[in-house]
């Protein structure tokens, strides 16, 4: 029977890499596909992020594909990964959901490519919370587009986040009022293999794990072009 417990014991911690590997396989396709959508946008530059928000960016989000569906209400569900400038660079990524519902968010149930930019540190700060509701919490405003666009006053003013959203290959501001944004603490945990607070990975504080340098190096390369060309 010891010999048996032992044999089992030993099978189970040889399968532990595997199943973390296999959990964590889907959160690297999400950084991935994060590191696709800032490339694409960005390869327009007249259609895309103007260097001016680009520059003064403090937390970048990426939902690749977000889902909506045209109910009554309206359904809405995407997963992302987030980073925030630092002191040093830009952060290790952490995982985030966006949910909810909204009467003025329908665009006929397709799938969505959403963007969310802290403009600043107030921005940054709903950002490191388990939870928050954008337009409530957290002042927003759908973003300017075009590398020369001149942005106007009133998200200078009142702004915490910009929002955008690209489908179909349109590529423009969106209005997520209503929808919540929080963390994905089991995909993060996953991902990193403990649970490390968001505030410590956002802050800079955890080394950004090699499957994630692509996607923060990624954001950090049009922040630092952007930062250049003002």
């Amino acid at each position: 029977m010891k010999k048996f417990a032992a044999a089992l014991c030993g099978t189970l911690l040889t399968l532990a890499p595997l199943v973390h590997a296999a959990d964590s396989s889907k959160e690297q396709e999400r950084l991935q596909a994060a590191e696709g959508v800032i490339n694409e946008i960005m390869a327009t530059p007249d259609k895309a992020i103007p260097q001016s928000i680009l520059s003064g960016a403090y937390c970048v989000t990426v939902i690749p594909s977000y889902k909506k569906a045209a109910f009554v209400v309206g359904g809405q569900y995407g997963q992302g990964v987030t980073t925030c400038r630092t002191g040093h660079g830009w952060s290790a990524p952490v995982f985030v959901k966006l949910t909810g519902g909204s009467v003025g968010f329908q665009i006929g149930g397709q799938a969505t490519d959403l963007v969310i930019i802290a403009m600043n540190q107030k921005g940054m700060q709903d950002m490191l919370k388990n939870k928050f509701k954008i337009g409530g919490d957290a002042a927003a405003s759908a973003g300017p587009v075009g590398r020369n666009a001149q942005a106007g006053t009133d998200w200078k003013l009142n702004a915490e986040l910009l929002t955008y959203s690209r489908s179909k290959g349109l590529f423009a501001g969106i209005d997520l009022e209503g929808a919540w944004f929080e963390q994905n603490a089991d995909d993060t945990r996953d991902f990193y293999g403990s649970a490390i607070p968001f505030e410590t990975i956002l802050k800079g504080n955890t080394p950004t794990p090699p499957s994630a340098h692509p996607f923060v190096s990624t954001v950090a390369k049009y922040f630092v072009t952007a930062k250049a060309s003002r």
